[in-house]
């Protein structure tokens, strides 16, 4: 029995020494080192892209397709041959105008040799009255007066002549640039009959195939087709609707991050123009985005979703977001005790909160649950993630 006692309490004295050094072994706590670092804090808006330009390609002038050297997905360079339409008719204009051209310079021609015939007839006119004026003169009664005056006025009326073929010749010339002026025109709408690429793109849709009737592009009362549909795609634009709230932080050249869901790759855009004003009804601003394409590897109808920066703050003191607790950090000392200290919080991301006073850069904050510590009681710090 004797025995059995003294077992017993040498157990129970054990049980107690344990007690006692459990509860003088201070409780781990999960700490975060307090840090200098750059905030940021972005907006992610959803925008579809668009290709940089799209146009109908028309027809200047009316007529049937001839050949199209293209079809959809076609690239094509700026100036590139899309289609060429035949015109009967306008072969016909340029013999035309042609034939107008050679007239008009055969005029000219004529018109050249009658000024020559006409100065030759005023020289000899001329030449006479001259002669019998002066015989006249310095011999009175010499010659009759009246063929002095007869002289004068052919010599007069062969002036006269010069003036009318040189007339003449003005008009013949001037009638030369009109018709030139006509047949340049004629060449000109017969270049048109070769459809070109306004720029280099792909071509997404075509409308029209070998003998098919095109009308021009400029007729207004008529529903004129296009041959094809062409679209640059090298470089692309995202239309974003920035909020009023964001609206101050945008700028021309912003460099901002487009994350292409499908692809799991994220590309470098730019910000290249915006509308500068808000639309009353969605309180957004008109912002267009360009993403260079160069591989083509992106298409015009995805969906991308731009990371767009709205603040930042660089150099400033930060601490993981679960260590702030209604204004109240928990700051462990070298000492291994707690301090609740109040603090003033500035720009919050989804993991990091600036820190503007009440901490400093180094200290040792208690980062998840606090609802075991009090002020002043010592603990034992382990950083997280160790």
């Amino acid at each position: 029995m004797r025995r059995s006692a003294l077992l017993l309490a040498m157990i129970g004295l054990a049980s107690c020494a344990k007690v006692e050094d459990a509860a003088a072994e201070p409780p781990a706590v999960s700490v975060s080192k307090a840090a200098l670092g750059d905030l940021s804090r972005d907006i992610i808006l959803t925008a579809e892209f668009k290709p940089f330009q799209s146009v109908d390609v028309m027809a200047k002038v009316a007529g049937y397709v001839k050949s199209i050297d293209v079809d959809v997905g076609s690239r094509v360079q700026a100036g590139q041959l899309i289609a060429t339409l035949e015109i009967p008719e306008m072969a016909d204009d340029m013999a035309r105008a042609t034939a107008a051209l050679e007239r008009s310079q055969s005029e000219v021609a004529r018109e050249k040799d009658e000024l020559q015939r006409a100065q030759s007839v005023r020289d000899m006119t001329n030449l006479s009255y001259t002669r019998l004026a002066g015989v006249a003169k310095e011999r009175p009664g010499l010659v009759a007066q009246q063929e002095v005056d007869d002289a004068q006025s052919k010599d007069l009326v062969a002036a006269a002549q010069i003036a009318a073929a040189k007339s003449a010749l003005a008009a013949a010339e001037q009638q030369v640039r009109v018709s030139n002026a006509e047949l340049e025109r004629v060449k000109t709408m017969f270049n048109y009959t070769k459809v070109t690429a306004p720029f280099a793109g792909v071509v997404t849709k075509r409308f029209a195939d070998t003998g098919s009737m095109i009308q021009a592009g400029t007729a207004s009362t008529t529903q004129a087709m296009p041959l094809v549909q062409l679209a640059e795609n090298t470089l692309l634009r995202l239309v974003l609707p920035v909020p009023e709230s964001a609206v101050a932080s945008v700028h021309l050249g912003q460099q901002v991050e487009v994350r292409v869901p499908t692809l799991k790759r994220t590309f470098p855009g730019r910000v290249s123009r915006f509308a500068d004003t808000l639309s009353l009804e969605t309180r957004t601003m008109h912002t267009e985005v360009d993403v260079p394409n160069p591989d083509w590897v992106l298409i015009p109808g995805m969906y991308a979703e731009v990371s767009l920066g709205v603040d930042r703050r660089e150099n400033v003191v930060t601490i993981p977001v679960t260590a702030l607790h209604d204004g109240r950090v928990y700051v462990i000392t070298p000492q291994n005790r707690v301090e609740i200290r109040k603090v003033e919080a500035g720009l919050q991301t989804a993991n990091k909160v600036e820190i503007r006073s009440g901490i400093k850069d180094g200290e040792m904050v208690v980062v998840g649950s606090i609802s075991d510590l009090q002020a002043g009681a010592v603990v034992h710090p382990k950083l997280a993630g160790s």
